[in-house]
């Protein structure tokens, strides 16, 4: 095998070449050698600079490193193009010759076998055969794609010489076996095969797509709890109920039928029952209650209070009221908390 030495290597290659039957084959093989022999002879570049592959479909090129690649750039912009147009207005819809392009540069070596062998062939290759300068060709009006390397794109394109504006490659990258490649695509790129830049999040799989807003969320098992929302079961509603009924400092301790008659729930000790002579609007007796079963939670939302026996008192005060034949369990009507007799206080 020979030494590495640096080349510029030029690719072309015959779109849609496997859907043509033999007799159009031969003929966009004999266009395809003609068109790349007059484009680089025009530039100089005659057979002495250069060593072809034959490739069936393509062709391609090994060109001295000394020839002028400005001129092979400035000739695949302006003369491959007219050269395509000339062959193609006399020939059948069947005999339709398009081009796909490469341009770069790198070493390569050549075996006893007069194979090509190098790495940087091997990326123009990949170049040649992306889905985006496929799709590039397809979108075209005209019947030519080019693509440079990043190499070319440094050395050459980007100070703009005359007959290669700068303007007019765009960066790409296109995907590889061995990974993403950078090159430089001549005219605009194809909708959507372009995979250079972010694209943004996806939603993950099996989701909607869509987020809770901050704080949103399913509620927990304590949701409900001392908030006044939320359903609460019939022990958490009692509880509460106790913990709202618990003596305090402004509070007395309410009566309950389980500590027996004029009995604290907490202690069982005898509550101030009020002045014997409590009476109530009529002038009589208030009747003494009669135990009654034990009542269940109220529901969440009223003021419920229950009595099972003597006469409640809060703070000294007695409840009179409307509550005739009331013996246990709710107290509903006007009720009043004051002296007795039910004057309001």
């Amino acid at each position: 095998m020979t030494d590495p030495v640096s080349r510029t290597i030029l690719l072309l290659d015959i779109e849609k070449y496997s859907d043509r039957d033999d007799v159009e084959q031969a003929y966009l093989r004999r266009m395809l050698y003609d068109i790349t022999d007059r484009a680089l002879e025009s530039t100089g570049i005659d057979e002495r600079l250069r060593l072809r592959a034959d490739r069936g479909d393509s062709v391609m090129e090994l060109i001295d490193a000394n020839a002028s690649v400005t001129g092979l750039l400035r000739a695949l912009l302006t003369e491959v193009p007219a050269l395509l147009r000339g062959v193609n207005r006399t020939a059948s819809s069947s005999a339709q010759i398009r081009l796909r392009g490469v341009v770069a540069t790198g070493y390569v070596a050549v075996d006893t076998y007069d194979g090509w062998v190098g790495s940087d062939l091997n990326h123009a290759c990949r170049l040649l055969d992306a889905q985006l300068l496929r799709a590039a060709l397809r979108e075209r009006p005209d019947d030519f794609a080019l693509c440079v390397s990043e190499g070319v794109h440094a050395g050459i394109v980007r100070h703009s010489h005359p007959g290669i504006p700068a303007d007019g490659f765009h960066p790409v990258t296109v995907d590889s076996k061995n990974g993403p490649l950078r090159a430089w695509l001549h005219g605009p790129v194809p909708y959507g095969a372009d995979d250079h830049g972010e694209r943004g999040g996806t939603p993950a799989p099996g989701g909607s797509g869509e987020s809770p807003a901050p704080g949103a969320g399913a509620p927990g098992p304590e949701a409900g709890r001392g908030t006044g929302t939320g359903p609460r079961t019939g022990t958490e509603a009692q509880a509460g109920t106790e913990a709202a009924e618990a003596p305090g400092p402004d509070r007395p301790a309410r009566t309950d039928q389980s500590a027996g008659p004029g009995r604290t729930a907490e202690s069982g000790q005898p509550v101030d029952a009020g002045p014997p002579d409590a009476t109530d609007r009529s002038g009589r007796p208030e009747p003494e209650p009669e135990s009654q079963p034990e009542q269940p939670a109220a529901p969440p939302g009223n003021v419920v209070f229950n009595f099972g026996g003597g006469s409640p008192s809060f703070g000294g005060s007695l409840v009179a009221g409307d509550q005739h034949g009331v013996s246990g369990g709710q107290v509903t009507g006007d009720v009043h908390l004051g002296r007795a007799g039910g004057e309001p206080a």
